[in-house]
């Protein structure tokens, strides 16, 4: 059973480009490797999961899949399923090795909130994501305000959060946007200004307490926002 994100990979056309932007938001320099079967890779740690860019022969960066650990899983092997994206399990020791052995490539200043995925088939991702890995379907919820169904699975501090469109607004299947967390988001907006990132005003974010912000560059692409979780109460 899948115990925590242990990895979410982004596709990219060149690697060294992505790195680049990444670099620039994260704030700290990536392991880059070789891969074992060819091609190259890039590496960032955070404190609940590792950010991958896989170099592919694609047109555009994409958000690839999800890397779960699993205690049980002797090699890294992908979860065949019928949403066809890609999942794959791991022991996990790859990463720990990393984490160890390359403290210049692991970043504090930011967690993953949340990845999202778009589906056309809610029921497939609970029978998959529940059923047959064993993440905890935290929240299962209509909400026509977001855009239709949302399912939320936690594993190790992170959540995956399914959309389903409502009525005939189909998707296909597809891994779609990234949130990262920081706890002061005014002053990581300043941070990334001094960069030469952009991103958008600071709001109110949909969970009461929150705030968020829209990154407008150095996203690859992808729809990334950046959230300031609600404070504590005691």
């Amino acid at each position: 059973m899948a115990r925590q994100f242990d990895r979410i990979v982004l596709a990219v056309p060149e690697l060294s480009a992505a790195s680049a932007q990444y670099q620039q938001l994260l704030g700290v320099s990536p392991l880059a490797r070789d891969l074992p079967q060819g091609g190259l890779v890039a590496w960032w740690g955070l404190s609940n999961t590792v950010i991958e860019l896989v170099q592919c022969a694609i047109d555009k960066p994409r958000l690839q899949g999800i890397v779960f650990s699993a205690p049980e899983a002797a090699l890294e092997t992908p979860v065949a399923n019928s949403l066809g994206v890609d999942i794959r399990l791991g022991d996990g020791r790859r990463t720990a090795d990393f984490r160890l052995a390359h403290p210049a490539a692991q970043c504090t200043g930011f967690t993953i909130d949340h990845v999202v995925l778009r589906t056309d088939d809610a029921q497939a991702c609970i029978d998959l994501f529940a059923g047959e890995l064993g993440i905890r379907l935290a929240l299962d919820k209509a909400a026509p305000a977001w855009g239709g169904r949302m399912l939320f699975f936690r594993a190790g501090k992170l959540t995956l959060e399914v959309i389903e469109p409502e009525g005939d607004a189909k998707s296909g299947n597809a891994f779609w946007g990234l949130a990262y967390q920081c706890q002061d988001l005014a002053g990581t907006l300043r941070t990334l200004g001094e960069r030469g990132i952009a991103a958008s005003a600071m709001r109110e974010g949909r969970k009461p307490g929150t705030l968020v912000a829209t990154l407008k560059s150095h996203n690859l692409g992808i729809p990334t926002l950046l959230i300031q979780p609600a404070k504590a109460t005691a």
